[in-house]
């Protein structure tokens, strides 16, 4: 049989490691098995068209070009919106530094945030990006002493602002000087795990009967978000391994009262002073039921975006659910 007698000629050679056939033998023995080679088809043989694919690549490009054009087009004339409307607005609605002319702009309103908090952003550099922070701060903890809110939370995530509390405490109540004259509001300035600066150049007497109020400034950063909820979940664990804590007592209201002790409590207005969300690392717990807002392509701290949010907040609908 020849199937057996080609087998047994390549297993004898194989057993003798390959040195009864030459490498053409045992291309000839394996020959009549190997599968017939391919021709090439038509398809692979035909001549590409260029003409075709050069107006194909065009069309594509002239489809990009004008996408491209239209949304830059749209981008710069949106820009060009905000921006006429925000120096409007700011032209309409300037303070004057007077706090009768901020009441006035917000006494329509049917209520007002009693905790506010304002995302701000250190510009790298030198020292001149820090003194810009505490202006701002100033700037906007003057505008809720005029209004009446008495709670000002200020995010900044590298924590700058932390290492500074007496210079900012100077920065606001230089500023709140500046506003209120001598009948400006007491002040406290904090943060969380640290010790409060209360009233550095008010005495005791004189914060007690202020009659612009009181005005205190919690100072948060990155550290303080998730930071504290993992800590905060170790410390639960721990306790229910030491069976001091049962599992089931382990709810949402004990993190939320945690977390209010530990940092802060919730607050009913968060306000943005970028051009788009970006909460950078802020506390998640607390923004559950917190309302965000933000003025689109805007670009620095502006009273015109304070005010529009502070409207906002009053017409917004609170649903809590059941």
């Amino acid at each position: 049989m020849v199937l057996s007698h080609e087998t047994l000629i390549y297993r004898r050679d194989a057993n003798q490691n390959g040195t009864l056939l030459t490498p053409a033998q045992r291309e000839a023995l394996v020959a009549p098995y190997l599968p017939a080679p391919k021709t090439p088809s038509s398809a692979a043989t035909r001549k590409t068209r260029p003409v075709r694919t050069f107006l194909r690549t065009q069309l594509h490009t002239l489809v990009f070009n004008l996408i491209h054009t239209f949304f830059s087009l749209y981008i710069r004339l949106r820009h060009a919106y905000h921006a006429v409307l925000s120096r409007v607005l700011a032209i309409l609605y300037y303070h004057h530094r007077t706090p009768e002319l901020i009441r006035k702009d917000v006494r329509g309103l049917s209520r007002l945030p009693a905790h506010l908090s304002v995302i701000l952003e250190l510009q790298e550099g030198d020292g001149a990006g820090l003194e810009a922070l505490l202006d701002e701060v100033a700037e906007v903890s003057a505008w809720c002493a005029c209004v009446g809110i008495p709670m000002l939370s200020v995010y900044e995530r590298t924590g700058a602002l932390k290492a500074y509390i007496p210079a900012a405490h100077r920065a606001v109540a230089t500023k709140l000087h500046e506003y209120f004259g001598k009948g400006r509001p007491s002040l406290q300035v904090r943060a969380p795990h640290m010790p409060s600066f209360l009233n550095g150049d008010f005495s005791e007497q004189a914060a007690a009967s202020s009659v612009s109020g009181h005005l205190s400034i919690l100072l948060l950063s990155s550290e303080d978000g998730r930071s504290t909820l993992v800590d905060l979940t170790k410390t639960l664990a721990e306790m229910s391994q030491h069976q001091k804590l049962l599992p089931s007592d382990i709810s949402s209201d004990i993190i939320n009262a945690e977390i209010r002790d530990s940092v802060m409590t919730e607050p009913e207005l968060l306000l943005l002073f970028g051009p788009y969300v970006n909460l950078q690392g802020y506390p998640p717990w607390q923004l559950r039921l917190t309302e965000i807002f933000h003025v689109q392509d805007n670009v620095g701290v502006e009273y015109q975006v304070f005010l529009r949010a502070l409207h906002n907040y009053a017409k917004a609908q609170m649903r809590f659910g059941r």
